[in-house]
């Protein structure tokens, strides 16, 4: 398990538990045993076997937990995602952190698996935004993966993404945008992605002739997207961003862009409805 994950979860147990489980310590018979069965209440793609595993393994190592799928995979209402067996009192201790990773998780997953669906066919990619829960990246990036979509940049460190507000700081100082980017190139090692958003039809000849590999198209019309992929003529990958959601995606894919970009893929998911019910033996 990647040590960024383990420092989630990690965090996330000392928050639940700062102190240790009171309930469980007054509560629970020594020695007591407990088994758990992770149930899926609605359909969706499963997301976070392993971090949903780990969990349990860190509060206790000799819990054992038994994926019933793999990430990615689809599932059915009632289908029986895991199981899980160990001491009482480490089951309860993680049971609330382990659901509540994996129901996020899916529930990222699982609403990537439908816009993958409704542009299926097309040439566009949907892929995720930095509009993250922070702390947990890592987790929702992997889950739009296991959903079918990609990721965009990871982080601010990754790739030069010039957006509105840096154009605006641009125009203030009265230096164009072309001049902006041909300079920003030369001082770029040559495996530097560049980008830059565009709002206006007007921009793009500018900025694509200054030598970027990714044009944001952001908040244009289908029309407009269309316009704008026909003036670019492959010199450049073209995103659309901005008003994507499921009503408007396949027409935003028909337009001929090679990336969409869909915030609410993680900014604003549901957790998928997963139930963990618990059996405690003597």
């Amino acid at each position: 398990m990647n040590a960024r994950i383990d420092d989630i979860i990690r965090g996330a147990l000392a928050e639940d538990a700062p102190w240790g489980d009171v309930t469980s310590e007054v509560f629970l018979p020594a020695g007591s045993t407990a088994s758990a069965i992770l149930e899926a209440r609605e359909p969706g793609v499963f997301s976070g076997g392993a971090v949903f595993a780990r969990t349990f393994e860190l509060v206790d190592a000799d819990t054992t937990v038994e994926l019933g799928l793999e990430d990615g995979e689809p599932f059915a209402a009632g289908a029986v995602l895991a199981r899980v067996d160990g001491s009482a009192h480490a089951v309860l201790r993680a049971e609330r952190i382990a659901l509540n990773l994996v129901q996020r998780m899916s529930g990222i997953a699982t609403l990537t698996a439908r816009y993958v669906a409704a542009t299926e066919g097309t040439r566009a990619r949907i892929v995720d935004t930095r509009k993250t829960t922070p702390g947990l990246r890592i987790l929702e990036r992997q889950a739009v993966r296991d959903g079918g979509g990609r990721n965009h940049r990871f982080s601010l460190s990754d790739a030069v993404m010039a957006k509105d507000n840096h154009l605006a700081v641009l125009a203030a100082a009265g230096v164009p945008i072309g001049d902006a980017i041909r300079s920003a190139r030369a001082r770029l090692g040559h495996t530097v992605h560049l980008e830059v958003e565009v709002d206006r039809i007007a921009q793009i000849e500018e900025v694509v002739s200054a030598g970027v590999d990714t044009i944001m198209l952001d908040n244009f019309t289908p029309a407009q997207l269309r316009e704008g992929v026909a003036l670019v003529a492959g010199r450049a990958l073209v995103e659309a961003s901005g008003g994507v959601n499921l009503d408007t995606v396949r027409a935003i894919a028909e337009s001929g862009v090679d990336v969409i970009s869909v915030g609410a893929l993680t900014h604003s998911v549901r957790a998928l409805d997963l139930g963990l019910d618990v059996t405690i033996g003597a």
